[in-house]
């Protein structure tokens, strides 16, 4: 049974990554449609984060009155919905609507799971379910490529995965009492949440959140930018730049494949040190002037250090916190995390548009300089506050 309930969780991390990166591969036609400027996507996607940061910040809550599962059944039932009505909508204002219940389900379902794996399995299941995620993330804008390629509107990709996450909804409601029984036997608390100002009161607590926010904007500002870095400073054609910033994930999933099986010898904390040591090699790399070469093996070897480092902050959060509290701290993380996500990267647009691109490496090294930081601190400050640990 407790197999079984495992290979529920990893299919629902795929299907957490599934709809995370189909706005960006389906907007190229969807905005024609919709007769909008293309910068009207960072509207539907600022929607979504500020539904995703809610969430999260209530996860603690519903999870303590509902339980995991449930929230996770429904949390993927409302990100179905949501998909079903970008498939059906036809105005722009329609989209905005539908992007409220997808923030929502985003954020609870990814606090939940996060946290009960958290508490219930070893590291080494962390670094692989977020490498499933990775595995859904590229799945997604795969089936939106069939659709087009084959003649069918944008929407028959958005139904497909629609209708996929319907069949997992249906699943997760029929493996509930897996759930309710793993929980009941690890003793579960239902005791009253914490605030958010006691949150904060924690030891260590702000030191996670700024490691977490510090991370987050780092991955998503490589995700965003290598591109324009490659062709607007290293002087590379756009389409083959293209491709060389896709490498910055595949060294993350492969990364976290990887992951999975250093964390049986090694730490979680041992492992954040390796992947900021990786990252910050990755960083110098493209540094260096030269070849072109040395750039894009530094973006791949940056993917590779980000690997370990969300997994391990997450799955060393009960540790460093207390069971009763790792769901309350994850959900807040999680909140760091797009808050990161939102602000940091569009900074940098800025910079490269007043300043220059050029200044990519620094940045990331700046985020990477404040991640490091905030991650000694929460170690220092959790190990002198060793009872609550």
């Amino acid at each position: 049974m407790v197999h079984l309930l495992l290979a529920v969780i990893y299919l629902s991390f795929i299907s957490l990554g599934l709809p995370d990166s189909l706005l960006g591969s389906a907007w190229p036609s969807m905005y024609v449609e919709f007769g909008v400027p293309v910068s009207y996507a960072g509207m539907l996607s600022m929607i979504v984060a500020a539904g995703t940061i809610l969430s999260s910040l209530q996860s603690d809550r519903l999870t303590r009155k509902f339980g995991a599962g449930l929230i996770t059944a429904v949390s993927v039932g409302m990100t179905a919905a949501a998909l079903l009505g970008f498939s059906v909508s036809h105005s722009f204002w329609m989209l905005c609507l539908w992007a409220v219940p997808y923030g929502l389900g985003a954020g609870s379902v990814d606090a939940a799971l996060n946290n009960y794996v958290a508490l219930h399995y070893a590291s080494r299941h962390m670094s692989w379910l977020h490498c499933m995620w990775g595995l859904g993330a590229s799945v997604g804008p795969t089936i939106i490529s069939w659709a087009l390629t084959g003649g069918a509107p944008w929407n028959a990709g958005y139904r497909t995965i629609a209708l996929l996450q319907i069949g997992l909804t249906a699943i997760l409601l029929l493996s509930l009492p897996l759930w309710q029984k793993r929980g009941a036997q690890s003793g579960e608390a239902r005791s009253e949440p914490p605030t958010l100002r006691q949150i904060f009161a924690i030891p260590g607590a702000k030191a996670v959140f700024i490691t977490f926010f510090c991370y987050c904007a780092l991955e998503q500002t490589a995700i965003l930018w290598a591109s324009s870095y490659f062709a607007l400073h290293q002087g590379i054609p756009a389409e083959t730049a293209a491709g060389y910033a896709s490498l910055f994930c595949i060294g993350i999933t492969v990364g976290r494949a990887i992951s999975g099986f250093l964390t049986i010898k090694l730490s979680d904390s041992r492992m954040i040190r390796l992947g900021q040591g990786i990252i910050a090699a990755g960083i110098v790399l493209i540094l260096l002037p030269g070849d072109h070469r040395l750039a894009v093996a530094g973006l791949v070897l940056t993917g590779l250090g980000c690997a370990p480092i969300y997994p391990c902050i997450i799955h060393s959060t009960p540790a460093h916190f207390g069971a009763e509290r790792s769901q309350a701290l994850i959900g807040v993380q999680m909140a760091s995390a797009y808050v990161g996500t939102c602000v940091m990267p569009p900074i940098f647009g800025l910079i490269a548009n007043h300043i220059r691109i050029g200044l990519f490496p620094v940045y990331l090294l700046a985020l990477l300089a404040g991640m490091i930081f905030a991650h000694e601190a929460l170690l220092r400050k959790t190990r002198s506050a060793a009872p609550h640990a």
